[in-house]
């Protein structure tokens, strides 16, 4: 028994010294960690970091001086990460000493510093140095970035004759056009490029020049964006179009152009506030001025009307329904000269060079009925050219010593509400002979000549042709006043032509 009772003792003590041991390896002690978020680029204190400290995963947020706290911190080895939104993540290793406190600082950055800035913009073209450009340049440039961030361009134009610059904002195609420039004027141009985290990175500048006014010869009418736009060109030896220009704003109805070689100016239709009134512009384009005013230029059909130069350039005549006025180029001198006798309209006229005689073509409210005939400045009818026939007509035009007029006229006497022509000829009337030759013998079937208009020299004829669909494409051809030979192509799309 005695025995028994010293075994039990001695396991009960071996028991108890082994539970003593173990409580003593396990005993934890504690430190503490502060620490302070602040700012990289001016240690600005940041409030609300949230601090996460590995590997116990414990979470804490940084008050408004930026500082946060994590009290009894076990001792050990201890990584601590900051974080917010728009902040790059920043990791701070720390060791906690048994009753110590331990401070980290955080210097965080935006999440953007790492991101690299556009490449330099590269300009394209024009290519520097280019000369004799159209007064319409179309710039080009490239810049890359390795963010694949969304780049906006700045572009600066400034020019060599006053201290005007042109600036386009935040433009994100790398293509651009700048339009109505100065004829003979040299031009700089640079691009900034942003991608709205960078500084703006600044191209070379680059310059070209635009030719002098080339004085072209052909005007003609172009459909652009719903509106109508007046160009020029000239055509080389093989019949190709040259130094085309446009001469007005493409957000702006401008149609019709009839040049005054004596004026040296072009005059024009415009719409103004829902009328249509007679302009005139440089041939460049420049200096627009407003001719009509109270008395618009007006009809039956605005794609028909027309008016007419005097042969030295001073004033104008032009229709008003049934009623002819004439005008000075300055707007001064307003005077009615005709009234047709039964309320038809005036829908074309043209002026002889000698200016005695003045040629008129007349319809009804659609277009039909059509008469035309000259008249002399007191109104006096001196020769019916065109009368009693079904169908449309028009396109009136003298020759220089108004012996002969071209004028069209739709054979097919084809007659709709909607002014819609079949077979339409050109027609040459001799005024002494009063024979009438068809121009348009070798006209294709199906399409109209239409808008006839003699060369300077009166041996060729300037057209419109186009598919009697009323729809398709318009094109403007020449061929020989006496129609033989075949016609040549001048102008695609286009329409209104005048040569002179």
């Amino acid at each position: 028994m005695n025995k028994l009772i010293k075994i039990l003792s001695f396991t009960l003590f071996i028991t108890v010294v082994n539970c003593g041991e173990d409580d003593t390896i396990g005993s934890v002690e504690f430190g503490v960690i502060t620490g302070k978020v602040v700012k990289a680029s001016d240690f600005e204190p940041i409030e609300n970091v949230k601090i996460t400290l590995s590997p116990t995963n414990n979470t804490t947020f940084t008050d408004a001086n930026g500082e946060f706290i994590f009290e009894e911190t076990p001792t050990n080895e201890y990584s601590l990460e900051a974080s917010k939104e728009d902040l790059l993540t920043k990791f701070e290793p720390t060791s906690v000493v048994a009753g110590a406190t331990v401070n980290v600082v955080f210097e965080m950055e935006i999440s953007t510093a790492l991101n690299k800035p556009p490449t330099k913009p590269e300009l394209l073209t024009p290519a520097d140095a280019t000369e004799n450009l159209n007064n319409s340049v179309e710039l080009k440039w490239n810049s890359t970035d390795v963010d694949n961030d969304l780049l906006k361009y700045r572009l600066e134009i400034k020019n060599d004759f006053n201290n005007n610059i042109i600036k386009v904002e935040d433009l994100t195609d790398t293509i651009y056009t700048v339009s109505d420039l100065k004829f003979g004027a040299k031009y700089f141009w640079q691009i900034a490029v942003s991608d709205d985290i960078n500084s703006e990175v600044l191209s070379a500048v680059s310059a070209f020049t635009i030719t002098s006014n080339p004085n072209n010869r052909f005007l003609y009418v172009k459909k652009e964006n719903s509106n109508t736009v007046i160009y020029s060109a000239n055509i080389n030896s093989n019949n190709n179009l040259i130094n085309e220009l446009r001469l007005t704003e493409v957000n702006t109805n401008s149609w019709r152009p009839r040049k005054s070689n004596t004026a040296n100016l072009i005059a024009f239709l415009r719409t103004d506030n829902n009328e249509s009134h007679i302009y005139t512009m440089n041939t460049d384009g420049s200096e627009v001025t407003k001719v009509t005013s109270n008395i618009p230029i007006t009809g039956f059909n605005f794609n028909e009307i027309d008016f007419a130069w005097s042969a030295n350039g001073n004033r104008l005549i032009y229709p008003n329904f049934d009623k002819l006025y004439m005008i000075n180029k300055d707007g001064s001198g307003l005077q009615q000269i005709y009234q047709t006798t039964d309320g038809s309209y005036i829908t074309e006229v043209d002026w002889s060079n000698d200016t005695t005689k003045i040629a008129l073509k007349t319809n009804d409210i659609n277009g039909y009925n059509v008469k035309i005939f000259t008249i002399d400045l007191n109104g006096n009818i001196l020769e019916t050219v065109l009368a009693g026939l079904q169908g449309a007509a028009g396109g009136i035009n003298f020759s220089i010593d108004a012996k002969l007029l071209l004028y069209t006229r739709d054979i097919s006497n084809f007659e709709s509400l909607n002014y819609r022509q079949l077979d339409s000829h050109i027609f040459l009337y001799n005024f002494v002979t009063m024979i009438v030759t068809d121009v348009s013998s070798q006209k294709v079937d199906g399409t109209n000549d239409l808008d006839a208009r003699f060369s300077p020299n009166e041996a060729e004829v300037i057209f419109v042709n186009t598919s009697n669909d009323g729809l398709s494409e318009k094109t403007i051809y020449k061929t020989l006043t006496s129609g033989a030979g075949l016609k040549s192509t001048l102008f695609l799309n286009a329409m209104m032509p005048d040569w002179e």
